[in-house]
């Protein structure tokens, strides 16, 4: 019995041994944690409180669209802008005398084909003139002075009647029109010419522009302006 317990005495004086000096590390225990801390005296602990929320998610990068997607509808188109609204403007109405005058204002604008006349008959109710001079010549030498105050709208009145040898500076429609007039051969210094009603069946003449658009339409209307009682208005249906 004592040698079988010395046996075993000695048995586990060769494990201890073996084990402490002889055996290898066990490989899934960590032999010194504690030596490779990193700055140990800064550990905190920190409570579930303190701890800050999450930042919130970034927002997803569109993808680009693949071959069987569908395409994304067009933005609209802008609406087409409307196009200028086109008139027939006419300028008159002139006696046969008058008309070249009147195209002759017209000339700047280079109407070309689309400035047309329109002959009408009108009645008119008004006339300015200068009466009888007695003879064709005394009616010349009047019509010079005219011209020499810078009066170039008259003609000698040669048929036979009351006012043969008078000069006309004017027939109208209306007696507003006739004393518009009047007032204008006043400021010239012409003293003899006077207003009075006289009907009178008259050819007149009003001349048409084709497709007017707002900028020839002031244009127009600046003309219209340079002959005294003629008038601008959209052509007639």
């Amino acid at each position: 019995m004592r040698a079988l317990f010395l046996l075993l005495v000695l048995a586990n004086v060769g494990f201890f041994a073996w084990s402490r000096y002889v055996s290898p590390p066990d490989a899934a225990a960590d032999p010194g944690p504690l030596t490779r801390q990193i700055e140990p005296e800064k550990m905190k602990v920190v409570m579930p409180n303190e701890i800050p929320p999450a930042a919130p998610a970034a927002a997803p990068v569109p993808r680009a669209p693949t071959a069987n997607a569908a395409p994304a509808s067009a933005p609209a188109a802008a609406p087409a802008a409307t196009p200028a609204v086109l008139k027939c403007m006419e300028w008159g109405s002139f006696t046969l005398a008058d008309t070249p005058r009147a195209e002759k204002a017209l000339e700047p604008l280079a109407l070309g084909p689309r400035l047309a006349q329109r002959r009408t008959e009108e009645t008119a109710g008004w006339w300015v003139f200068i009466p009888p001079q007695g003879t064709r010549a005394a009616a010349i030498r009047k019509a010079a002075e005219l011209k020499a105050l810078g009066v170039d709208e008259y003609f000698i009145v040669q048929e036979a009647g009351p006012y043969r040898w008078s000069v006309s500076l004017g027939i109208f429609r209306n007696e507003d029109a006739a004393q518009a007039r009047l007032a204008a051969l006043r400021t010239l210094g012409v003293r003899s010419a006077q207003a009075a009603p006289r009907e009178l069946v008259v050819p007149k003449v009003w001349l048409q522009v084709k497709n007017v658009d707002a900028p020839l339409q002031a244009r127009l209307k600046d003309t219209a302006r340079t002959i005294e009682g003629s008038e601008l208005r959209e052509c007639a249906q």
